[in-house]
This record gives structure tokens, C-alpha cells and sequence, in this order.
């Protein structure tokens, strides 16, 4: 490995190492002190890092952290999260009824998420929010290839045939 830092190394990814975090554990506060658990492992091992993809190293600590955590609260879920609690994305439209569809959707695609069973939740979270490759992926999620392409695409129909229901029911 050559001679990079933690900060070099591990920090860059704080942003996706907290949405991971979110995702699992469902509360911010609860997502911060999974980061922190995490990063104090990583520091911990950063000693034995011998390179290769930093972004997929951090996110398996913080899987396993955030996992560890869970079972200390002795709940495979935690409550939801609040819709105030999660940070909203900007927006660019000038149309307020454009604004308040988006807005609506935004809503409806979180909760089709997190009502998504947990393993696919975070298939979902690591593909699609943190763009990670289906090997990226298995190594977080410490499964083979194939099935991170089975719960990929379970997720997606489950997650498709709960946004359908919501169209309908509006």
C-alpha cells in the first residue's frame, strides 16, 4: 500500500458510509453513531488496509457496524424514521405544482424503501444511491455475485409493485 493517510483514504467516504448507515438503522442519531463506531474500527484497522477499493472497505465496516448495532437493540428493525428527519434534495423547478409532485414521489419512493425487507434495502441503497458495481456489492455484503443480482432484482419488482400501488391509490 503506498503511503496514504486515513483522512486520505477512509473520509472521502463519511457521506456514503452515513446514507448506508441511515438506510439500515432507519434514525439519523442512530446512523451517526453507527459512522462513528465505524470510523473508530477503521482507524483501528487502517493499519492492515492493503489497498484496493477504500469506498467497499469502509462500507463493509459500517454494514457490520451497523448490523452489531441492531442486534445490541435486539431489533432486526428499528422504527421509521420520520419523513421531517430526512434530508431533502434540492429543487430546480420553478413550478410550485411541479415542486410538490417531486416532492410527493420523494416521499413515496423512501417509504417503498424502507419498507423493502433488509436485505434488499441494502442491495438497493448500495446500487442505487451509492452507485457500487455488483461486485463492489457482494464484497459489502459478503455474498456471491448472484445474489446481489437475485435481490437486486427482487427489490426492484417488490419496489415496483409498491409504487404502483401507490399511484393507484392517489
Amino acid at each position: 500500500m503506498n503511503n496514504q493517510s486515513f483522512q486520505d483514504i477512509v473520509l472521502p467516504h463519511l457521506d456514503a458510509a452515513y446514507t448506508l448507515a441511515r438506510w439500515l438503522t432507519r434514525h439519523p442519531q442512530n446512523a451517526e453513531d453507527v459512522v462513528q463506531d465505524a470510523f473508530v474500527r477503521a482507524l483501528k484497522y487502517f493499519p492492515g488496509y492493503r489497498g484496493g477499493d477504500a469506498k467497499s472497505w469502509v462500507l463493509t465496516i459500517v454494514r457490520n457496524a451497523s448490523y452489531s448495532w441492531m442486534q445490541r437493540q435486539r431489533s432486526p428493525e428499528v422504527p421509521m424514521v420520520s419523513e421531517e428527519a430526512l434530508p431533502e434534495l434540492a429543487e430546480n423547478v420553478s413550478n410550485p405544482e411541479t415542486v410538490m409532485l417531486n416532492r410527493a414521489t420523494r416521499q413515496k419512493v423512501r417509504q417503498a424503501i424502507r419498507a423493502l425487507p433488509l436485505e434488499f434495502r441494502e442491495v438497493v441503497v448500495l446500487r442505487e444511491l451509492e452507485d457500487l458495481d455488483y461486485k463492489e456489492i457482494a464484497s459489502v455484503v459478503g455474498v456471491p455475485i448472484g445474489t446481489v443480482m437475485s435481490r437486486l432484482s427482487r427489490a426492484r419488482a417488490r419496489l415496483a409493485e409498491s409504487l404502483g400501488e401507490m399511484r393507484t391509490s392517489l
